[in-house]
């Protein structure tokens, strides 16, 4: 955020950060006291209403004018305070799920764990929900359920300053009021705009327990915006990475491809490994990282997030497939290796060596068939590249998996993984004509010796006579 922006406000956001920070909540006789928010004016903050969704005013003016309160709240306002363009818009309201839905025709419910309502407005979602009330850990029924300090299900709720102490980082914590344009920070959140960082609301222990998702959200945020993690925050996170063991494999399947597919995989990669995070989501692969003698397979993986991140800045697609087949590469190599020396052909080692790699990462995270299969046959035809001669290499072009095989060749040729004559005889054979092709396959074929007729022995004939 550039200075100035916030420069009648910036004082008073700095010293509400530093003496009336909204860390700890003082509990006497069942009542919660909050600290004053600080109310940044229109005129002391970038965000404007030209660069949020027409939709997205659309349910906040709603909302307004039957009487609710209606805010912007979380990515939405922390990306247009940074002069970023929000991927999506959320909305917070004192209106219920059943209020909304009321208001909306398009509105459906959804969730147990949270209950949201989600507006449609053809392929654009804007997602509102209602203010949720803090806890305090104990029993409160059908409607929030908590079980080893992890919230399973909350729907109790609560008031705009409640719902912003429930929020996961500070930078989330900011609130855009339709009603006269200012922005509501509880949590110091500006300041940490300003300064860079990612700072969690409340003790990071509880928090962590509460949510250890929240571990790999702090390093998403890290590196998106290029902020570091309070030490506050980074600190436990180390010794707390082992909760990520009790996730739901399917809900890790889609925070990994946030983490990993959203342009910054390479910044995100290290921060993970530097945190230990990453051993929880791939623990055949950090295992074979740790145990490799070089640094081929940790060069391997950095240069795949490499071109997914420029391939994601270009506009390209990028499949999770190729990604994930290149993270449980090493994991592959060193189970491959094994099974070669118990005595099993290449083939066949290529073959058992992808199932049980594959069978064993699932119970971490879950990977849908539809890229498990595909992430098979591009680990297989690795083996057939070797093989040049003959019809092989043109059946081989027309495989419907070439193209994800290929581009995996030539990353594994980048870090020394694989033959540089390898992949340039193939990138070659791939770029030219049928002529050239032909005369490749040709070339590449081993040349058959005729066999001489053998003559028969004048004894022969006389004894045939």
């Amino acid at each position: 955020m550039r200075k100035g922006d916030l420069c009648n406000a910036r004082q008073a956001v700095l010293l509400y950060a530093l003496f009336s920070y909204a860390q700890v909540l003082i509990v006497t006789d069942q009542q919660i006291h909050l600290p004053e928010p600080i109310i940044i004016p229109r005129s002391e903050h970038r965000i404007s209403r030209a660069n949020i969704s027409d939709n997205a005013l659309k349910v906040l003016y709603r909302l307004k004018n039957a009487g609710y309160e209606a805010y912007l709240v979380g990515g939405g306002v922390r990306d247009l305070s940074l002069g970023r363009e929000p991927k999506d818009f959320d909305v917070a309201t004192d209106a219920r799920p059943e209020d909304v839905k009321n208001l909306f025709r398009n509105c459906r419910l959804i969730g147990r764990r949270f209950r949201l309502a989600h507006v449609h407005f053809g392929p654009e979602i804007i997602e509102v929900a209602t203010f949720r009330a803090l806890h305090d850990g104990g029993d409160e029924g059908e409607e929030r359920v908590i079980e080893d300090g992890r919230i399973l299900r909350d729907n109790v709720y609560g008031t705009l300053a409640e719902d912003a102490m429930r929020r996961d980082f500070t930078i989330n914590a900011l609130y855009y009021n339709i009603a006269d344009f200012s922005v509501v920070d509880h949590a110091g959140g500006m300041a940490d705009l300003e300064s860079g960082e990612i700072r969690l609301i409340g003790d990071p222990q509880v928090r962590f327990r509460e949510d250890p998702v929240r571990m790999l959200r702090a390093v998403r945020f890290a590196a998106k915006l290029g902020f570091r993690i309070h030490p506050d925050t980074a600190d436990p996170i180390p010794e707390m990475a082992e909760l990520l063991e009790h996730i739901p494999a399917a809900r890790l399947f889609d925070e990994i491809l946030k983490l990993l597919m959203a342009g910054a995989g390479v910044e995100t990669f290290e921060l993970l490994r530097h945190y230990g995070l990453f051993a929880p989501l791939f623990p055949q692969t950090e295992e074979s990282l740790r145990n490799e003698q070089d640094s081929t397979s940790g060069m391997f993986i950095a240069q795949a997030l490499k071109n997914t991140d420029e391939r994601i800045a270009e506009g390209k697609p990028v499949t999770p497939a190729f990604l994930f087949a290149a993270l449980l590469w090493p994991a592959l190599q060193q189970r491959l290796r094994v099974m070669m020396e118990e005595g099993l052909s290449e083939p066949q080692a290529y073959q058992e060596a992808s199932r049980e790699v594959l069978a064993e990462q699932v119970q971490t995270v879950a990977i849908p068939k539809r890229f498990s299969m595909p992430m098979r046959e591009i680990w297989t035809l690795q083996q057939r590249f070797e093989r040049r001669n003959g019809r092989r290499a043109l059946r081989m072009v027309s495989h419907p998996r070439f193209r994800a095989a290929y581009d995996f060749l030539l990353l594994r040729a980048q870090v020394g993984d694989a033959p540089a004559d390898l992949a340039e005889w193939w990138r070659e054979f791939y770029e030219g004509s049928e002529a050239q092709r032909q005369h490749m396959v040709d070339d590449s074929s081993p040349r058959r010796r005729r066999r001489r007729r053998r003559r028969r022995s004048p004894k022969a004939s006389e004894s045939s006579d």
